[in-house]
């Protein structure tokens, strides 16, 4: 393990009641600092989403691409947004819609078949910002994957050697809040063969609050 647990919910306390009080709920991060990697080379990279055991203490947003059934069934499920077929071409001709909408949504998910359509049309704003949609089959039930969505994040490096990630808010439970991170930490434990060589720190901080050293 590259943390203790223990550790980690202690210093998550320590930020949490560090800094001033703001009339908001602030998100609690966790900043994760790499080294000894060439991150030029695609396979060194991060990329992934993480489900978190206990959320982050408010649902994240999901967009569904679908038609026919799966449509009905997204809406349903009450996904934050449902798009078919012949709105991907008029988002398309949209820039500054699209654009919204990517900014407005956490994550999309899209029945497979729509893939070479979204990526063609939409790519050039999705893509850059981290949102190509996660293909289901085609007539699957999107609910279940709405639901684990709704308590995920996802952790890009890119080129760079540090990543951030969101694991709840100020007022969840620390040891929830550890069990979030701990997750986060997973990802780069079964991403890298020497994790202990490879993590240079780990901080946790409050949103507006001042960053405290894990490891």
């Amino acid at each position: 393990m590259l943390v203790d647990k223990d550790k980690l919910a202690k210093s998550i306390e320590e930020a949490i009641k560090s800094g001033k009080k703001r009339n908001f709920v602030e998100t609690v991060e966790m900043a994760v600092n790499l080294r000894n990697l060439d991150m030029k080379k695609p396979e060194n990279r991060i990329d992934a989403v993480i489900n978190l055991p206990h959320g982050l203490g408010k649902p994240r947003k999901v967009g569904v691409f679908a038609k026919g059934d799966t449509a009905l069934k997204a809406k349903e499920a009450g996904a934050d947004a449902v798009i078919t077929p012949e709105e991907i071409d008029e988002l398309a001709k949209d820039k500054r819609r699209a654009k919204k909408l990517a900014n407005s949504i956490d994550f999309f998910i899209a029945e497979a078949p729509l893939m070479p359509e979204i990526g063609r049309r939409l790519g050039p704003v999705l893509g850059p910002r981290g949102k190509i949609p996660q293909p289901i089959p085609p007539l699957a039930d999107p609910k279940p994957f709405i639901e684990r969505l709704r308590n995920s994040v996802k952790v890009r490096t890119r080129d760079k050697t540090t990543f951030h990630a969101p694991i709840g808010s100020e007022n969840m439970d620390v040891e929830k809040l550890a069990e979030n991170a701990m997750e986060v930490l997973k990802v780069v434990e079964n991403k890298y063969e020497n994790p202990s060589q490879v993590v240079k720190s780990v901080y946790v901080k409050k949103t507006m609050g001042p960053a405290v050293r894990v490891v």
